[in-house]
C-alpha cells in the first residue's frame, strides 16, 4: 500500500468523520470499495512477511459498519480501519493488531480481552513470579516500542482472591494485557512505514510466546494441552 493509498484514506476518513451518514457513504461507496481494497492487500502482504518470524493463521479487516443496536453513538460507520492477525494453533496464544486513522494510528498486540480461566491463571502467575514478565517488559527495546502493558481496563484495588498489597498488584490488577505503539500521521505515510510494523510485531514476539507458555501450563509448570 503506497503512500499515495494511505493518505487518500487518511483524506477519506476524514470526511466521513465530517459526514457520517449513510447518504454521504453510498455516494462515496466506489472510492471506499477501491481504498479497502488496497488496505486488504497491505494486511495480507503484511501477514505473509510476519510468516518470517511467527506463524500466522489468518488475518480478519474489521468492517467499517458500526453495530449501532446497543451503543448510544448511532453513527453509522467507524472513522478507522484496522485488522487482527491470529497465531496458529494452541501452542501459540495471543494476536497482534494495527489500526489506522487520522491522528490515532496504532499497532498493538497480546490479550485485549482474556476468558475469565486465561485472566485468572495470569493473575496467579504474577502472584507467584512476575520476574519473567518484568523482565520482558523492561527490556530496552521492548520498553522504548511499548512502555509496558495499557493500563485503560484495571480493577480500582485488587481482583477477588488477590491481596492489594502484593507486591506485583500493579500487574494483577489488569483486566487486559496488552501492549501499543502510537503512530503520527507523518510517520504512516513514510516508506518504510510497513517495515516499522513488521518491527514492532516482530518486538511482541517474546511476550506472547512467554504468555502462551503461561497459559498452556498449570503453576507447577507442567503441560495442560
Amino acid at each position: 500500500m503506497s503512500q499515495q493509498v494511505f493518505e487518500a484514506y487518511f483524506e477519506f476518513l476524514n470526511e466521513l468523520k465530517k459526514n457520517n451518514n449513510r447518504d454521504w457513504f453510498d455516494a462515496h461507496k466506489s472510492e471506499f470499495k477501491k481504498l479497502d481494497q488496497e488496505f486488504k492487500k497491505f494486511c495480507k502482504n503484511t501477514r505473509d512477511q510476519m510468516q518470517e518470524f511467527d506463524v500466522i493463521e489468518r488475518e480478519k479487516v474489521f468492517r467499517i459498519y458500526r453495530d449501532v443496536r446497543f451503543s448510544k453513538n448511532k453513527q453509522p460507520y467507524k472513522t478507522n480501519r484496522s485488522v487482527i492477525f491470529y497465531r496458529e494453533g494452541a501452542i501459540r496464544r495471543g494476536s497482534y493488531y494495527f489500526q489506522i486513522a487520522p491522528g490515532k494510528s496504532f499497532v498493538g498486540g497480546g490479550f485485549f480481552a482474556p476468558e475469565s480461566g486465561d485472566l485468572l491463571r495470569i493473575r496467579k502467575e504474577f502472584e507467584v513470579d512476575a520476574k519473567p514478565i518484568r523482565e520482558i517488559l523492561s527490556q530496552k527495546d521492548f520498553e522504548n516500542a511499548f512502555g509496558g502493558f495499557m493500563n485503560d481496563n484495571v480493577v480500582k484495588t485488587a481482583p477477588k482472591g488477590f491481596s492489594k498489597e502484593d507486591p506485583n498488584i500493579d500487574l494483577i490488577r489488569n483486566k487486559k494485557f496488552a501492549v501499543k505503539h502510537d503512530f503520527t500521521d507523518a510517520e504512516v505515510l513514510q516508506p518504510d512505514f510497513q517495515e516499522k510494523l513488521l518491527s514492532y510485531f516482530k518486538l511482541m514476539l517474546p511476550f506472547l510466546d512467554y504468555m502462551t507458555e503461561v497459559l498452556t501450563t498449570d503453576l507447577n509448570g507442567e503441560p495442560i494441552i
